[in-house]
C-alpha cells in the first residue's frame, strides 16, 4: 500500500525557522535507510504558508487566497510518499523517525487511493487514462 507521511507545521516552521544542521544529517540518515529499504517514493519539505496560495472552488467561481493560514497545528511542514506492506508497518517506520522539530511534533500517516478502491465507477477506459497519465509524469522526473 502506498501512503502519504505528512510531517505538520509548527510555529517555528511557519516562521520560517530552518532545521539545524543536526537534524537534516538524522533525516539524511533516516531517508538512506527507507530508500534502501525499498519505502520511500518521494519526500520534501515545504515552505511556509505565507508563500503559498489557496484556491477555494464554490460552483464555477474560484477564489485565490493568500498564504499565510491560520491553524498551524493543521498545515504541513513536509511530506514523504512511501510503499509499505501495511499502516502497522508505516507506523513502525515514523516511529524511528527524528523528531522533525524542537519540541514537540506530529506525524499523520494517510493511505493513498489505489484504482481497486473505486469500484466500478472506475471503468476500464479511466482506469487506463490514469495509468498513461502516470507513465507521462514520470517521465517528466529530471
Amino acid at each position: 500500500m502506498r501512503c502519504m507521511v505528512i510531517v505538520k507545521a509548527t510555529k517555528d516552521s511557519e516562521a520560517g525557522v530552518m532545521p539545524k544542521q543536526k537534524l537534516l544529517a538524522e533525516m539524511g540518515k533516516f531517508n538512506e535507510e527507507l530508500v534502501k529499504a525499498g519505502v520511500m517514493l518521494a519526500g520534501d519539505g515545504l515552505q511556509p504558508s505565507s508563500k503559498g496560495k489557496r484556491i477555494r472552488f464554490s460552483g464555477e467561481k474560484r477564489t485565490v487566497i493568500d498564504g499565510p493560514f491560520a491553524e498551524t497545528k493543521e498545515l504541513i511542514a513536509g511530506y514523504w510518499l512511501w510503499q509499505v506492506r501495511s499502516m502497522e508497518e508505516a507506523v513502525e517506520w515514523v516511529k524511528r523517525c527524528p523528531n522533525p522539530h524542537d519540541g514537540e511534533s506530529e506525524i499523520e500517516i494517510r493511505q493513498v487511493f489505489e484504482a481497486d478502491d473505486f469500484g466500478a465507477e472506475f471503468t476500464p477506459e479511466l482506469r487506463k487514462q490514469e495509468e498513461d497519465i502516470r507513465e507521462r509524469a514520470a517521465g517528466n522526473k529530471k
